[in-house]
């Protein structure tokens, strides 16, 4: 035994059968060979696969609490024989000896009837050849990232995408945000025996955009604007995720104003969408023509606003 099998599952001596599968289960998923690569992964895989059958199973962890490593040498009538073997004046357990040089010892069961050795060798021998004595072990999860825009994940819907050579078709959630993860059931890494395969989680991502920024569930958008409409004020279309929609600069808006459409951000199927923010934009003509520059002279030459004294 490499180590301690409570410590190869990370669990406590008193923790519950529930807590020692669900911990073998996030483990063998994480070191599984289909799914991790590393030279040491399979080790430490078959070392959370023996420690889990052993504490799975309520009489094997039993002996496993009251006699450590030696638990596999005891046979499974051991209290029996134990009160047996008190009431007749033995000596309890003996015999148990250590091998030197590491070779095939056959360890004798003193007080458990007359020098019958067990062969430890023998008891190990199938426990990872194949479908062996282990059971069945349920597929890795898997995951895959999702790249999508702005627009697509505010609207969600079906999409097909391909994986390693298989195609799927994934139903995203509209108003989905970066980093969420939808699952696709069944279709992670496959289990051996009989054990049910994993699941394949996909990771969203939200693409840049330079048309969107999001602010968790809230968009930002540019809002450009003349200066006679950041000025005079007026009603301009803009676009959002969704479609065009309509949001009115009111008089004396400046570049940096932000005008707020509530519920035009992304969908929340649990909660209040997020809000629209169009960000303004001050654009000026980049030629203007002779008639824009000579109105532009004579308001500068009427005007008496600074906006470098009004800051």
């Amino acid at each position: 035994m490499a180590r301690d099998y409570y410590e190869a599952l990370g669990v406590s001596r008193d923790a519950t059968p529930d807590a020692i599968q669900q911990a073998f289960r996030t483990l063998a998923r994480r070191y599984h060979p289909d799914v991790n690569k590393d030279p040491g992964a399979e080790d430490r895989f078959k070392e959370i696969n023996e420690a889990y059958h052993v504490l799975s199973d309520p009489e094997t962890r039993k002996r496993y609490d009251r006699f450590g490593e030696d638990f596999r040498r005891v046979p499974e009538d051991w209290e029996e024989q134990a009160r047996a073997g008190a009431g007749a004046g033995r000596g309890g357990f003996g015999g148990f000896r250590g091998a030197p040089g590491g070779g095939r010892v056959r360890y004798s069961t003193g007080g458990f009837g007359g020098g019958a050795g067990i062969d430890i060798e023998d008891l190990f021998g199938d426990m990872f050849s194949g479908g062996g004595g282990f059971g069945p072990i349920p597929g890795a999860d898997q995951e895959a990232q999702l790249e999508l825009t702005v627009e697509e994940a505010y609207r969600g819907g079906k999409r097909q995408i391909s994986l390693d050579g298989r195609t799927y078709t994934v139903n995203i959630p509209a108003g989905v945000v970066d980093g969420q993860r939808i699952r696709l059931a069944g279709e992670g890494g496959r289990g051996s025996g009989d054990g049910p395969p994993g699941d394949l989680y996909l990771i969203v991502r939200i693409k840049g955009d330079k048309r969107f920024r999001l602010e968790g569930r809230d968009v930002v958008t540019d809002l450009p604007v003349s200066p006679w409409e950041a000025v005079l004020g007026a009603t301009v279309a803009v676009r959002t995720p969704g479609g065009e929609a309509k949001v009115k600069v009111p008089p004396g808006s400046s570049t940096g104003r932000r005008l707020r459409l509530r519920g035009e951000g992304m969908p929340n199927p649990k909660g209040k969408p997020g809000d629209l923010f169009a960000e303004i934009k001050v654009v000026v003509p980049p030629k203007p023509t002779a008639r824009e520059r000579e109105l532009f002279e004579q308001l500068a030459a009427e005007s008496t606003f600074d906006p470098r004294r009004s800051r």
